[in-house]
């Protein structure tokens, strides 16, 4: 990457010098050959990718992909957090600060509403064998091809279940609350629950799959809550909260850093992202290593018939001015065969089901479970697609469900109030 990221930079500074020189030489050119024209180089195929640093390609790739297709890729890596602001502020002013870029699942409604993505065109095979293309296709158009798989898997920690006299993995969420009280009382671990309550995306993303993967459904036809299923769950987590069942720090640390409580030991069941199939494998970050399996995510009777998914995705950018080179650049980079090298560079989560297979069958993904059973279960939650207004909406209900953990406000009132902001967006969108 260091290299292209070299290569870009010395282009800026070659263009500023290269500007300056043009005018001088343009001018004698003009005076001393009349209507001689200089040549120039079109036919040669350059386009920018803007993606963060742990999806980005190695300088091995981007060779690979020029020597296939003749089109050079500068790659601007940018923190996920500043890449949506760039989009933005780019787009705004009818400009692309690139010609691919990130798009992660909860930014595709906002950029299709803008018209920011150019429609991308898929075989029928690819977009069968990725589930989580759904989350990017709005009224039949695919806007973005997921490079990136993160879908919610449960863990528990075997032994410490075993400790605890229960012989038999959770099937439902009221199993998983009597068992992790089990655990509790017979002292085996303190907080056996983990639940990302602190006032950030990772509370709003835990309370969707939990009434989606609780009762089936997370938001009415209108996109408005559905009252029964979220209170369910807001009700289910509050229980877990007065039992004692979750670490009080996990209301104020990150998703991530309480999804990690699992990793020391110091938790016995998660429902998380699938990059801790790999965390709870690696001696470096797991001290638990062999105890923790990746299970089917409960359900209300027995274990949920869906998960909800949260992948990373690349699309072309609608000022992009190289978008056929862009389009194939993005076709090239969720294929089949890159996503296998993906995997074996970056330790990505392929999106496409067959490969993720594969990958499992051969040894090369070890210790994974249920993992891809779960992933041939991968169905979005919003019935409309992920709305324009979702980052407003993800805003009111983690500080909701902060409220009600940090006992300001009951579940009732923590629904009651992220639901008048959700009915607000939903009619005036």
């Amino acid at each position: 990457m260091k290299g292209r990221k070299i290569e870009y930079m010395r282009k800026k500074y070659h263009k500023i010098i290269a500007a300056s020189l043009s005018v001088v030489l343009l001018s004698g050119l003009l005076a001393g050959c009349g209507n001689k024209t200089v040549d120039q180089d079109t036919d040669k195929k350059e386009i920018t990718v803007m993606i963060p640093e742990w999806g980005a390609p190695d300088d091995e790739l981007l060779d690979q992909f020029e020597e296939e297709t003749g089109i050079y890729v500068t790659v601007n890596e940018v923190s996920w957090d500043d890449i949506r602001d760039k989009i933005t502020i780019a787009a705004s002013g009818g400009s692309a600060v690139a010609d691919v870029v990130e798009v992660d699942w909860s930014w595709v409604g906002e950029f299709h509403a803008a018209d920011w993505l150019e429609p991308l065109k898929l075989d029928k095979e690819d977009t069968k064998d990725m589930p989580t293309l759904e989350t990017f296709t709005v009224d039949g158009e695919v806007l973005a091809v997921p490079y990136a798989n993160d879908f919610r898997l449960s863990y528990y920690n075997k032994e410490q279940y075993e400790k605890a006299g229960i012989e038999k993995e959770p099937e439902t969420w009221d199993e998983v609350f009597e068992q992790a009280k089990q655990i509790k009382k017979k002292g085996i671990c303190e907080y056996p629950f983990v639940m990302a309550l602190n006032a950030e995306e990772s509370a709003a993303t835990s309370l969707m799959w939990l009434s989606y993967t609780m009762n089936g459904v997370v938001f009415n036809e209108d996109g408005t809550l559905n009252k029964e299923s979220v209170l369910s769950a807001l009700e289910f987590e509050k229980k877990l909260i007065d039992e004692e069942l979750i670490d009080s720090a996990d209301k104020s640390s990150s998703g991530m850093d309480a999804y990690r409580r699992i990793l020391s030991g110091n938790a016995s069941f998660m429902t998380g992202p699938t990059s801790f199939v790999a965390r709870s494998n690696d001696e470096e970050q797991c001290s638990v290593v062999g105890q923790i399996l990746p299970i089917l995510v409960p359900g209300k009777d027995g274990k949920s018939e869906h998960t909800m998914p949260l992948p990373e995705a690349i699309g072309v950018t609608k000022f992009s001015k190289n978008k056929e080179a862009a389009s194939t650049f993005v076709k090239w980079y969720t294929s089949k065969e890159i996503q296998k090298e993906l995997f074996e560079r970056n330790s990505t989560i392929p999106t496409h089901n067959t490969v993720l297979e594969e990958l499992i069958e051969s040894g090369k993904m070890i210790n994974t479970g249920d993992m891809l059973e779960e992933a041939k279960k991968i169905a979005s939650p919003f019935p409309n697609g992920v709305p324009s207004y979702y980052a407003e909406m993800s805003h009111a209900i983690y500080n909701a469900v902060n409220k009600m953990a940090t006992d300001v406000i009951s579940p009732e009132e923590a629904f009651e109030e992220m639901n008048k902001v959700v009915k607000e967006l939903a009619v005036n969108k």
